[in-house]
C-alpha cells in the first residue's frame, strides 16, 4: 500500500519554510499531496491558479529528483475530509517553535479524535527557515523590501511583479 502524505496551508506564498518541510516530507511519502486551504471568508494575495503554479513550479522538480510522486489540489473544508479524498494516511505539519507545537498538539488531537486513520506528522524546520513565515513575507514585500532569501526564485520574481509600484 502506497505511503500518501498531505500537507495543507495556504501557500501565499511559497516560501523557503515550505521548501524545506516539503523537502523532508518527499523522503516519507510514495506521493505527496499538496493542498490549499481556500477560505471565502480571507483575500490572498496570490489567487489559487497562481499559488498552484507556484506549487508546480517550486516542487514537481524536486519530487522528481527524490522519486515521489507529487499532486496539488484544493479544499475548502475539514483537512481530514481532503486527507480522506486523497486516501492519505499522514497529516505533514512543519513545527518551528514552542507556539507552533502547542497549536498543532490541539489540531492533531482534534484531527485523531476526527480521523483516527490519519496520523499526524511533526516535522521540525531547519534552522535557517524556523523565522520565515508567509505573513512576513508578504508584509516585507509589500514595502518593497528583499524577500529573496525566504523564498524560491520564482516567487521572489513573482512578489516583485505582484508589488511592482506599490511600494
Amino acid at each position: 500500500m502506497p505511503r500518501i502524505a498531505l500537507y495543507a496551508g495556504s501557500f501565499d506564498p511559497v516560501t523557503n519554510g515550505h521548501v524545506d518541510v516539503v523537502r523532508q516530507a518527499l523522503r516519507l511519502a510514495d506521493r505527496l499531496v499538496l493542498a490549499i486551504g481556500v477560505h471565502p471568508g480571507k483575500a490572498p494575495l496570490f489567487s489559487v491558479e497562481e499559488r498552484l503554479k507556484m506549487l508546480d513550479e517550486t516542487f514537481a522538480p524536486m519530487a522528481r529528483e527524490l522519486g515521489c510522486e507529487i499532486a496539488s489540489v484544493t479544499f475548502n473544508d475539514l483537512v481530514i475530509l481532503c486527507a480522506r479524498r486523497e486516501k492519505a494516511s499522514m497529516l505533514i505539519r512543519g513545527l518551528r517553535d514552542g507556539t507552533d507545537l502547542d497549536y498543532e498538539m490541539q489540531m492533531a488531537g482534534m484531527n485523531g479524535a476526527m480521523a483516527p486513520e490519519v496520523q499526524t506528522v511533526f516535522l521540525p524546520a531547519s534552522p535557517m527557515v524556523r523565522p520565515i513565515t508567509a505573513t512576513l513575507v508578504r508584509q516585507i514585500a509589500g514595502m518593497g523590501g528583499d524577500v529573496s532569501a525566504f523564498v524560491p526564485t520564482t516567487v521572489a520574481a513573482r512578489l516583485k511583479t505582484k508589488f511592482a509600484g506599490k511600494a
